[in-house]
């Protein structure tokens, strides 16, 4: 709702990635509240907004063909104190979707950006993988050929931790293919079919015995796949003690960081749970302190 003498407020909104049940009450309640919806496709967001009974502002659509030429207007909009809720037609826009320059834009404009946070493909695919997600990455959609893809696959290929990405159905038996030439055919993968919808689907296997079975099957619906990290070798450097852990955690500590901070930081370098560093730091600490005090 517009604020005269105010500068607006840009919402970025998750939608359903397929079941509607999925939007959350603040999620519609931001979108009726809205002054425009910038959208994907109209019709398609249109069409779910009828189905669920919301009513909205004005819709406008903001694509990958159209955003370059629209945030100008839009930043005007929202100086003159129109709200603006961003929405994509399923999940979290500017996730692989449209909207990350009218975010870019209105941020160093100094406008106020929020987030309704709900569905999300990646998110989604993730949590039913199976495998370790303390740390994981985000590749999006893959590039179709050349060199840029070679290079990615190969990054896939050598990242200790889980990779997500987006594929269509129409090139996921041959992105499987790749994958596992460049894996390894033993790589276990997640194959991420359809997320919430009726006929959701989620494929465990190794990326060999994956790609042999999605070149034989008629594969519709969105995909995200989740490829499993490469395995520690030999030569890899082993996982750091608690007593390293501490030190690393004191020494954040000396150079000013709060103790939390501290964890959070080694944490997020090492890619473990902030718990798992705490407690190890904890440990070390009790045991350092009492070796002192039996001296």
């Amino acid at each position: 709702m517009s604020r005269p003498g105010a500068a607006g407020e840009l919402v970025v909104v998750s939608t359903p990635i397929g079941n509607l049940a999925d939007l959350a009450p603040r999620a519609a309640a931001a979108i009726s509240a809205a002054d425009i919806v910038c959208c994907e496709d109209t019709r398609h967001t249109g069409s779910m907004l009828k189905r669920l009974g919301i009513r909205s502002g004005r819709l406008l659509s903001l694509h990958a063909h159209n955003e370059a030429d629209r945030v100008p207007m839009l930043l005007d909009e929202l100086r003159s104190g129109r709200s603006v809720a961003l929405v994509s037609d399923a999940g979290t826009p500017a996730v692989s979707d449209p909207g990350e320059r009218l975010v870019a834009a209105a941020a160093r404009a100094g406008i106020r950006v929020s987030p309704v946070p709900g569905p999300s493909a990646v998110l989604a695919a993730l949590v039913v993988s199976g495998m370790g997600l303390a740390r994981w990455r985000f590749e999006g959609f893959l590039p179709r050929k050349g060199g840029d893809r070679r290079k990615r696959l190969e990054d896939i290929a050598s990242s200790p931790s889980p990779s997500v990405c987006y594929e269509s159905p129409q090139r996921v038996a041959a992105t499987l293919a790749d994958l596992a030439g460049v894996c390894g055919g033993d790589r276990q993968v997640a194959v991420c079919r359809e997320m919430t919808k009726l006929h959701e689907e989620v494929w465990r296997s190794s990326l060999s015995d994956a790609a042999a079975h999605f070149a034989e099957s008629a594969v519709r619906g969105e995909i995200a796949l989740v490829i499993d990290g490469a395995e520690a070798g030999p030569d890899a450097p082993s996982a750091p003690s608690d007593v390293e852990l501490c030190e690393e955690v004191e020494e954040l500590v000396r150079a000013g960081l709060s103790r939390r901070d501290a964890v959070r930081e080694v944490a997020c370098r090492l890619g473990l749970a902030r718990a798992a560093v705490y407690r190890a730091a904890v440990a070390a600490r009790r045991s350092s302190d009492q070796a002192t005090s039996g001296r």
